[in-house]
């Protein structure tokens, strides 16, 4: 028995406008579903965030394109309806399991909506029921106090995508208009309201019935103040001046509010490089940061959402949430290059593979290693590395600024390369100055090498140097603690911690932060 497909409408913004069946389907699904651009903040995501229950699996599918640029071989049209299927595909895998599906959907999903482009795809395959919102011209209508249309009157709803000469002249017979999808489109929407001669009756509502709401008239609008999400009203001549009850006039530009997990609740502009080819497969190589899913980039998820299989460390893995529909491929830490070797094939077979790493990719991580394997035995299959935070940066952010100034970054192990080099490297780091921090420092194959680095510094280094010692940050057993050389004892240290060792520079200040100064003597 398949799964139920629901497109649910959330309204125009305020969440007191998510009507009670909407609420309670979200409650129950299996799975929630949302649209991003490529930064990874989803309004809908926001506005159903209080009706989310723990446990749910959440797809985020994000646009591979904002705007009509791409490289993508079909074009934007090509990228799109790649994207579409992708997704379509994503959910079909839930509702096949059996799982009930909902898709979120600003507004109405049916009026200007996304979910419409995977009812297309999924309706008559699965038990499907769509729930209707509030409109968003309906919520411009309501704020602005103004009736859309009386009697006999007719209602016209135009895209601000249509050109300035055919927008125009639906407007000059129309008996009252809303032109939505506004944004990079509002020049020319003005142009065809002044050309119609309906300029000076015309209004602009942004963010309708949410706490940063604007309305004016739409002749005082900066174009460069206007997202996607608003709109142009032409109200009937009948309706008289409008409630007196309608919102102050505001002309600051709104900003976007943070959603605590997924951002701004704004539109999105920006391109994102187009992903896998359909039927052919892709690798991406993912950092998560140091341990808070909140130090996962918007980006970072979105890749994690998008992928069939993940690849890691299992320790890493268990950081990202359970998706039924992936397959986890967990491995242990020594074994860097199969793990690569075996992505790789996965990619190459046609899957959409993540391979996961902690803090940054690209530092003492799996990046290196997947590319080092393509190179010689995937040529053919591209890599795509994703940033994340590392934890120099991490445990940097924690106290201050220690970072402020020149520094390096250094891996105590001596499992790829020898002990001699890395203590040559220390010395050098040392003499030159840098503000040092020390990976992988201290394990139980090597419990002495970390007071042998210590001494080694000390040739060189006052034993005031000033020293960070950060252990789990971002975890649930964070800790941090400010020391000197001298005093520093190596043996508190284990693989979850970072040491980070000061220059001349390096400073604590009176409340306990710590800084390196970023002008240097001489």
């Amino acid at each position: 028995m398949t799964g139920r497909l629901y497109g649910v409408g959330l309204g125009p913004g305020d969440p007191e406008l998510v009507t009670v069946k909407a609420a309670r389907l979200i409650g129950a699904a299996d799975v929630v579903a949302f649209h991003s651009a490529r930064h990874g903040r989803s309004v809908a995501r926001g506005l159903a965030e209080p009706y989310l229950r723990a446990g749910q699996v959440e797809e985020l599918l994000v646009y591979p394109v904002t705007t009509e640029t791409t490289d993508h071989p079909g074009g934007y049209q090509g990228a799109i309806d790649e994207f579409y299927e992708t997704a379509a595909a994503r959910l079909a895998a839930h509702l096949d399991a059996g799982r009930d599906v909902v898709v979120l959907a600003e507004g109405d999903p049916f009026f200007y909506g996304s979910y419409m482009h995977m009812h297309k795809r999924l309706a008559h395959r699965y038990p499907t029921e769509v729930v209707p919102g509030v409109t968003s011209v309906s919520g411009a209508s309501a704020v602005l106090g103004r009736p859309l249309v009386e009697r006999d009157e007719v209602l016209t709803v135009l895209p601000g995508t249509l050109p300035t000469e055919e927008l125009a002249a639906w407007l000059e017979t129309a008996d009252s208009a809303a032109v939505m999808k506004l944004g990079r489109t509002f020049p020319a929407v003005r142009d065809a309201f002044a050309v119609a001669g309906v300029l000076d009756r015309a209004w602009y509502v942004e963010r309708a019935t949410t706490d940063r709401q604007r309305v004016l008239p739409l002749a005082d609008v900066d174009p460069e103040t206007v997202p996607y999400f608003s709109l142009a009203l032409l109200p009937s001549e009948l309706t008289g001046p409008g409630n007196a009850a309608v919102p102050a006039r505001t002309d600051e530009p709104a900003k976007d509010p943070l959603h605590p997990v997924l951002g701004p609740a704004g539109g999105a502009t920006d391109p994102l490089p187009v992903g896998a080819v359909a039927g052919a497969g892709s690798l991406t190589v993912v950092g998560l940061g140091p341990g808070a899913r909140y130090w996962t980039t918007p980006e970072a998820a979105a890749a994690l959402a998008e992928a069939d299989d993940l690849v890691g460390y299992g320790p890493y893995l268990d950081r990202v949430a359970a998706n039924p529909r992936q397959v986890k491929h967990p491995s242990d830490n020594r074994v860097e290059a199969e793990r690569a070797a075996a992505a790789l094939a996965m990619a190459r077979a046609g899957r959409r593979v993540a391979v996961v790493s902690s803090g940054d990719p690209g530092v003492f991580a799996m990046a290196a290693a997947v590319l080092e394997v393509a190179a010689v035995d995937f040529p053919d299959v591209p890599v795509r590395v994703l940033p994340g935070i590392t934890a120099a940066q991490a445990v940097a952010s924690r106290v201050g600024a220690p970072l402020g100034h020149d520094f390096c970054i250094l891996s105590l192990s001596d499992v790829l390369k020898p002990w001699d080099v890395v203590l040559d490297r220390l010395r050098h780091a040392a003499a030159a100055d840098l503000v040092i921090a020390l990976y992988n420092p201290r394990s139980k194959a090597r419990p002495q090498q970390l007071f042998d680095a210590r001494e080694a510094l000390l040739e060189v280094r006052s034993a005031d140097t000033v020293v960070v010692v950060g252990r789990d940050v971002g975890g649930p057993e964070e800790e941090l603690r400010v020391t000197t050389l001298g005093e520093f004892d190596p043996g508190t240290v284990d693989m979850r911690c970072l040491v980070m060792i000061g220059s001349t520079q390096t400073r604590v200040t009176g409340s306990g932060q710590v800084y390196t100064s970023r002008t240097y003597p001489g």
